[in-house]
């Protein structure tokens, strides 16, 4: 073997080998501060829906969920899945949309139950369309009986109609095997309650790890970015659609 070829196989895989390490803590850089980035952003995107919360609508449209639901990692608030859910409604109804979103960055089981629903009770009228998606959070240090015994206090307490959501993928390893077993307990309980589940694992799982990683996800590498929400949308969409279909028939009777 000539001395050239043998500096060359020697010297492409420490290439590639230094490449990766790069990349990774590039990557590892870039997550950070993306991280720090969109954490900075948690109150605003909180100030905003309360302050949508004041505007007056013919329609009630109220969420429960967690940061999700919050928007963060879209380019404004407005356009998280709530936001395209709400904007959706007005165009098929015609009609004005007072959104009230009850979520919380961060949000498990137990918060929704022990902050946001109190204050769903609280409400002095029910809300003509209430959208449920949380439990993501609950996946990390995932207990399959408190998680059961939790979602069903919460969807208990929801009123007839509410459409709730499944967990989202999480594509790979052992979050990703969690969460279908969460979401077996969710579309379980759901249909004890009579309750249409919205897909979201579907959707996102359609979606692939690959094309999600590289333009679906915000600069923390985890919450969607505006793409990512569109496709978290259109797992509502057809069950808002006929919520919609029922309201704007209702008006017209009236």
């Amino acid at each position: 073997m000539t001395t050239p070829l043998l500096i060359a196989l020697i010297a492409v895989p420490v290439l590639v080998a230094l490449a990766a390490i790069v990349a990774w803590a590039l990557g590892r850089r870039r997550h950070r501060a993306g991280s720090a980035r969109l954490a900075n952003t948690l109150h605003l995107n909180a100030r905003w829906w309360k302050d949508e919360g004041k505007k007056p609508g013919d329609l009630l449209y109220v969420a429960l969920g967690d940061s999700a639901a919050q928007g963060v990692g879209a380019s404004k608030p407005g356009r998280s899945y709530v936001g395209l859910l709400a904007r959706h409604l007005r165009e098929r109804t015609g009609r004005t949309v007072r959104v009230i979103n009850l979520s919380m960055s961060g949000a498990r089981l137990r918060e929704a139950l022990a902050i946001q629903l109190p204050a769903l009770r609280r409400m002095p009228t029910p809300p003509d369309v209430l959208t449920v998606a949380i439990g993501a959070n609950d996946i990390a240090s995932f207990d399959p009986a408190r998680f059961e015994n939790e979602l069903r206090e919460l969807y208990a307490a929801l009123p007839a109609g509410a459409i709730v959501a499944d967990l989202p993928s999480f594509y790979l390893g052992s979050s990703g095997r969690r969460a279908r077993e969460a979401n077996a307990i969710v579309r379980r309980l759901a249909a004890e309650r009579g309750f249409d589940v919205a897909p979201l694992h579907a959707a996102t799982r359609r979606q692939g790890a690959a094309r999600y990683a590289l333009n679906q996800v915000a600069a923390d590498f985890f919450h969607p970015n505006d793409r990512g929400y569109r496709v978290w949308a259109s797992a509502f969409l057809p069950l808002l659609d006929r919520v919609a279909t029922e309201t704007r028939s209702t008006a017209d009777t009236e």
